[in-house]
């Protein structure tokens, strides 16, 4: 159940406080409370939950989402971000509460409820909110400063007068690149994989046999053995691969005996024994021992849909190519950026080519600025030739060389460097704000465990960056009025 709030914004001045003075309106937090669109997230919020009549009052939009901003900005713990929340009241004047109490607002396992219900669908609308407002008060300030610089009164940024995106001039520049958001699990091995689905599934048999105590003499799993021959080799530093292979096919073995074992004990009691957690653990299970035994039949490593993970079945290994990791495991994410404002157009768990993408990003660039961009700043697997097709026919510049030979005319290729130069040195942009999610926003490894919360996770991170982006502008553009 959830009641609709008509007064999701509050002043700092209306905020109280038990001991005296006022909230500082200037503080960051109740700056960035005044960039979200609250009242628009309500609506929003007040749909997708129309259906749920009973059971308990939901929390506020205000109070989910500001929680799960104030986690991923100070990167904090779920039960951290609950008393930080309980000892400052700037964070409670974030999530929306109307005057400083001690006791927390919440308990800390509602976040992973935030998470789930404010799925990344819905914060990318919300990011997408704050860029275009972000954008609009950006180029009036340029407006007003070419009116005071030229005494004009007209304002070329003024959409209401101009025409279709094909009638207009290109203008702006869109980067784009992708990267991948490495999930919190251990590095995959065939042989420990395979360890952990036999460890589970002895506790399987553990579970289903319980009823049959004393009826029945519980199957034989020769864990002792499998256990001892799995530390033979694992302790080894430098297992050879014949080694390797032998204790494989070993584990196989038993894990393929285990799971014929569960197979009869569900025959005999069901599969109602076993809670929601193990009967999904033995899906997982199943489909795994199905690719590795394939893959030791054939004497490969690599099968589709690669399962690299028993706790989280969804992360797909994604090959990148780096120096320090050729293969990263976690979501394949491209990201779109435009005059320093990040947003994210896919998102995935399984590889892609992320140049299939490149005309739906200028597409939405059309969309959100009424005009095609002048250039877009991509790396080589950008440049394909029906994007090159693509982009000539609507008169956009791709980044990079140009195809066939280059020209005979030295002062052109002269300038046609400098360009490429320059355009390379602009992409470093969005590579630098990728380092900057990785290292301060916890993009280089999410700790979520299920696909969506995950999902909501990285969404989330790129809307802090764009906030504490605003931010940034914000306090130099006063800093820049004090020094005039």
């Amino acid at each position: 159940m959830y009641e609709h709030n008509e007064r999701q914004m509050i002043m700092p001045d209306e905020f109280f406080l038990p001991f005296g003075g006022r909230l500082n309106p200037n503080n960051r937090w109740a700056v960035m409370a005044n960039l979200i669109p609250w009242s628009k997230l309500e609506d929003e919020y007040v749909q997708l939950l129309n259906d749920s009549t009973r059971g308990n009052k939901a929390y506020s939009v205000r109070t989910a989402l500001g929680a799960l901003i104030i986690k991923e900005r100070l990167g904090l713990s779920d039960r951290e971000t609950v008393e930080q929340i309980t000892e400052n009241p700037y964070l409670q004047y974030f999530i929306g509460l109307s005057s400083f109490q001690e006791e927390a607002p919440f308990h800390a396992s509602t976040m992973t409820y935030f998470r789930k219900r404010l799925d990344a669908s819905i914060v990318n609308q919300v990011n997408e909110w704050i860029v275009e407002e972000q954008t609009k008060r950006d180029q009036d300030d340029d407006d007003d400063s070419d009116n005071d610089h030229k005494g004009t009164g007209g304002s070329h940024g003024d959409k209401s007068n101009q025409g279709t995106a094909d009638s207009l001039p290109n203008q702006g520049k869109l980067m784009m690149d992708a990267t991948c958001a490495p999930a919190d699990i251990a590095y995959p091995t065939d042989l420990n994989l395979l360890n952990q689905a036999r460890e589970k599934l002895e506790a399987m048999i553990d579970t289903l046999h319980e009823p049959l105590k004393g009826e029945r003499r519980k199957p034989r799993t020769y864990r002792k053995k499998a256990r001892k021959a799995y530390l033979a080799i694992s302790k080894q530093k430098q297992p050879g691969r014949k080694n390797v292979r032998q204790a494989v096919g070993k584990q196989l073995n038993y894990v393929q005996r285990n799971l014929k074992h569960i197979s009869f004990l569900v025959q005999q009691v069901g599969l109602s024994p076993l809670d929601k957690r193990q009967y999904g653990e033995l899906l997982v299970i199943q489909e795994l021992t199905r690719q590795q035994q394939h893959m030791y039949d054939h004497k490969k490593h690599q099968i589709d849909h690669r399962i690299v993970s028993i706790h989280q079945p969804h992360v797909r290994p994604i090959v990148r190519g780096k120096t320090d990791a050729n293969v990263e495991f976690g979501a394949k994410i491209s990201v779109s950026m435009i005059n320093g404002y990040t947003t994210l157009d896919k998102l995935s768990w399984d590889a892609y080519h992320e140049g299939v993408y490149l005309q739906d990003s200028i597409e939405a660039y059309c969309r959100r600025h009424g005009t095609y961009p002048e250039a877009v700043l991509a790396d080589q697997i950008y440049r394909t030739r029906g994007n090159r097709r693509y982009c000539k026919e609507r008169g956009i510049r791709l980044s990079g060389p140009k195809l066939g030979r280059p020209s005979k005319n030295a002062q052109e290729n002269r300038l046609q460097k400098q360009i490429e130069y320059q355009d390379a040195a602009e992409r470093n942009a969005i590579e630098g704000k990728f380092g900057e999610g990785k290292r301060s926003y916890g993009l280089g490894l999410i700790s979520a465990c299920l696909r969506v919360t995950s999902e909501t996770v990285i969404s989330i991170q790129f809307l802090v960056m764009n906030l504490e982006k605003i931010l940034r502008d914000t306090f130099l553009y006063v800093l820049y009025l004090m020094v005039e």
